[in-house]
């Protein structure tokens, strides 16, 4: 007991000989650091301070990449921060004690981050690396217009030396992508629209300028889009490959974009199938009204501050923008040319002429309309679907329509019977009924569009039930079966009356008037 005592009072007063020695070591070290800031020159501390690094580095076994929170201009988060934040959230914070959670406008989700002066590892093909959060605390204070000083985080990013190439090459790569992957599924959607004469005045969504947006919350998909199940499926397979076929597009030499045209009579789904495309694609929605564009430049502008991964909607082109303009300028000339040569003017047709000069106070032209969607700008930015919608695809100029800008001409009819039983299926929930053969021989001979067949089909209070909303559909369709040929013999008539007339006609022969 005594010896066991012995030992460690020996223990005590060694240690504590060792604390005092370090303290002395630590107080010596201080004064001649203060020596050193006090004394020394500027010139010659920093060629110390080059020297002493260049030291450290030669033995250091390790390479640190540093990535900031904000870019260059001190204004803008950078995104490979972001797509780092993300990528760990993933990945490594279940490692981490210390987090911190943030919500982002574009992200539902609660976004967990590493705290300060926190690190975690991670492993990249049997290399291990280490990251940690840190943020620079200077002791002066400044007034600026960059962000506040105390506020410039960074993560860091450290490896072992021999696997620079490795870890440049491939594994910053890899964190890029997956970080954008995870942030395209987190994100909140956007539904926008261009602002009337505001081309220039913002920089895009960033800035709050040109494109006015809400979030993009419409249901629509393609199981409930009532359309032929092939055609359907092909549409599908369709986008599906595009949105992963960047390397193809780039080895191919073409921009990463695809044109869609819908057409049809109203009320056949062209605005439903495009909610459903870009629910399928988890896109944006831009919808772009050319009537409130003032110019060319203005329409490229707009075009340019899209985003990847959007869709691009023109609806009723053929209503949008003058695609006949030529050949009305000619007819104008014509029109002048007579007036010019004695002829009366026609009221009608002055009204005609104001209209369109009204019509053409936007100055967009179908010309730089096609240079924005197809020419050197339309790959900026990648990963786009355009799609124009029109009810008269007649109306439109080939050059509009041609394969290369509108790649899939999708058109959508009236409601046939595959496409009823699709809406019977969402509204009923009926997969079978002994009425579908009376529909089926009416939707054959009748014309109705699928959204006349919806309202038909909608439950509208609480005691209907399936039967009494199909007859209520075969109702509709006797209706307009009976107004379809009532038309059809009311003008069975006119051709009639109009035959008997021409054979009254009277010819002068001979100074008698011959009857034919």
């Amino acid at each position: 007991m005594i010896s066991l005592s012995a030992q460690t009072e020996s223990l005590a007063e060694s240690l504590a000989a060792m604390a005092a020695q370090t303290g002395k070591a630590l107080a010596g070290l201080t004064v001649m650091f203060a020596m050193f800031q006090n004394y020394f020159p500027c010139e010659l501390r920093n060629i110390i301070m080059e020297c002493y690094e260049k030291l450290v580095n030669f033995v250091y076994p390790y390479i640190q990449i540093t990535f900031p929170e904000f870019q260059g201009d001190g204004f803008r988060r950078s995104k490979a921060y972001s797509a780092i934040e993300r990528y760990l959230k993933a990945n490594s914070t279940k490692q981490a004690k210390r987090l911190q959670a943030y919500v982002f406008d574009d992200c539902d989700s609660v976004v967990l981050s590493v705290a300060n002066n926190e690190e975690v590892t991670d492993e990249f093909k049997g290399i291990k690396v280490w990251w940690s959060s840190r943020e620079h605390n200077p002791n002066k204070q400044s007034i600026s217009f960059w962000p506040r000083e105390d506020e410039k985080r960074y993560f860091r990013l450290t490896f072992y030396r021999k696997h620079r190439h490795r870890i440049t090459g491939e594994y910053i790569k890899h964190v890029m992508e997956e970080g954008k992957a995870i942030t395209v599924q987190e994100r909140r959607r956007k539904l926008c629209t261009n602002k009337a004469g505001g081309g220039a005045s913002g920089p895009g969504i960033g800035g709050g300028g040109i494109w006015s947006e809400v979030v993009f919350e419409h249901p629509a998909k393609f199981d409930t889009l009532a359309m032929d199940p092939i055609r359907k499926d092909q549409i599908v397979k369709d986008l599906l490959y595009f949105s992963k076929s960047e390397e193809y597009y780039k080895n191919v030499g073409r921009a990463w974009k695809r044109g869609y045209l819908l057409y049809g009579p109203p009320g056949t789904g062209k605005s439903t199938m495009i909610a459903a495309m870009a629910n399928l694609l988890q896109y944006d929605v831009y919808d772009l009204e050319l009537t409130a564009v003032d110019n060319n430049t203005e329409l490229r502008k707009l075009l340019i501050n899209t985003t990847s991964k959007s869709i691009i909607v023109i609806e009723d082109i053929d209503c949008s923008i003058d695609v006949t303009a030529k050949r009305e300028d000619e007819e104008d000339e014509d029109e002048d040319e007579n007036e010019e040569d004695g002829e009366e003017k026609n009221p009608v047709n002055e009204e005609k002429k104001k209209k369109k000069k009204k019509k053409k106070q936007s100055k967009v032209t179908l010309s730089g309309l096609l240079n924005t969607i197809d020419g050197l700008w339309s790959a900026c930015p990648g990963e786009r679907i355009i799609v124009f919608t029109t009810n008269h695809v007649e109306k439109l100029d080939k050059a509009l329509i041609r394969r290369g800008r509108m790649d899939e001409h999708i058109e959508l009819s009236y409601c046939g019977f595959e496409a009823f039983k699709i809406l019977a299926t969402n509204y009923l929930e009926v997969e079978s009924h002994e009425l579908f053969a009376k529909i089926r021989q009416l939707l054959s001979e009748t014309e109705m569009s699928p959204a006349d067949v919806a309202d038909k089909l909608m439950r509208k209070s609480d005691g209907e039930d399936a039967d009494g909303n199909l007859m209520r559909l075969i109702k509709a369709l006797e209706e307009v079966q009976e107004k379809n040929k009532t038309a059809k013999l009311e003008e069975k008539e006119k051709k009639v009356a109009k035959g008997n007339g021409s054979g009254d006609q009277a010819l002068k022969e001979n100074g008698h008037i011959i009857k034919l």
